[in-house]
This record gives C-alpha cells, structure tokens and sequence, in this order.
C-alpha cells in the first residue's frame, strides 16, 4: 500500500518527543529544571492537523514539564509522558479512542519506539533516527528530529486527505481557518 494510501486512512498524528518533536537534547538548568526546543513549523502543522479534524498526542517515556507546556501551548490534550511501556500505552490509547491500527501514524527516533512502530497504519521516523528505526518504518522525513520533520509527516498525511490545498488557499486568499485555535503554534 502506498504512503499516500496509508495516510488517507490515518484519523491519529502520535509523536515520540525527545528527538522528534526535539532534536534530542535537553537542557539542564542549575536549579533543576530542564529546558527544549520546540520547532515553531511542527507546532503550527499540528494546529493544522487538530483544526483537520484529526487527534495529535505525545508519547514519551519521559516526564517533562517542558512537554506538558508545549502540549498545553498546541491545545493538544492526549499527552501520556513517563510510560513504561510505550506499547502498552499505546493498546489504551487506541482502545480508548476506538481506532485500528491503520487509522494511526506514530513517529519515533530510537529503538525503544519500535513495538508502536512496528503496529501502526502509518510509521515515520526523522532523518536522524537510528538506522534500526528508519530501516524498518514505511517512511521517513528528510528533516532531522526538532528540525521540521513533524512538519513534513502532517502536510503528507493532510495532502493525502484532501485537507492541504484548501488549507494553503486560505492563506492565500488572507483568511486562515478559524477554528478552536491554541493560544501559541
């Protein structure tokens, strides 16, 4: 089945954050708390993506205040930080939203993405993932991690839906979508 096919049929946008939504480092401050980096495009691709119709979420085996901020900033509410097990988190989310598999893309960078990788619709990695991930996923961004891959993977999925040229017409036309808009993209 092709990408485009793969991504017609996807109703969920999952993202590992460390090294997806971040290039990976983190920041330690003196008094103990932690910073990231955010990329603005990969933000407001997943305003897009939540205007669309479709549901965005964070899946990361760290807890971070810094992921819950950003998550808070997008309006994005389906954010599952500090799991054990990404796959078992994974089984709830999907059970609680009463999706299959292939109504779900998921983009992961390390290995430990692999088991949600492996059973999802739609599997992404960044340019700079491990080789073990991008060897084994249906596709992958020619943007690093933290660097717009986000980005690429949402505009594939809302071309494929037929969402991207009304989207980049109402922009043209100077009247951008007025939907439930997050306070910050």
């Amino acid at each position: 089945m092709s990408i485009q096919a793969k991504a017609s049929k996807v109703r969920l946008l999952l993202f590992d954050v460390d090294g997806v939504l971040t290039d990976g480092k983190i920041l330690l401050h003196g008094d103990g708390t932690e910073g990231k980096q955010f990329d603005i495009k990969d933000g407001i691709a997943m305003v897009w993506a939540q205007r669309a119709g479709l549901t965005v979420g964070f899946l990361s085996a760290r807890t971070s205040a810094s992921t819950a901020q950003r998550a808070a900033q997008l309006g994005i509410t389906l954010v599952h930080q500090g799991v054990a097990s990404k796959l078992e988190t994974y089984d709830q989310i999907v059970g609680d939203l009463s999706l299959d598999d292939a109504e779900v893309a998921y983009m992961g960078d390390d290995i430990v993405d692999l088991g949600v990788l492996k059973r999802v619709g739609l599997s992404a990695a960044p340019a700079d993932a491990v080789e073990d991930v991008r060897t084994r996923v249906h596709w992958v961004s020619g943007a690093l991690g933290g660097r717009g891959a986000v980005r690429e993977l949402i505009e594939v999925v809302l071309r494929a839906q037929g969402h991207w040229e009304t989207l980049l017409a109402s922009y043209i036309e100077d009247r951008p979508p007025v939907a439930a808009r997050p306070n910050k993209p």
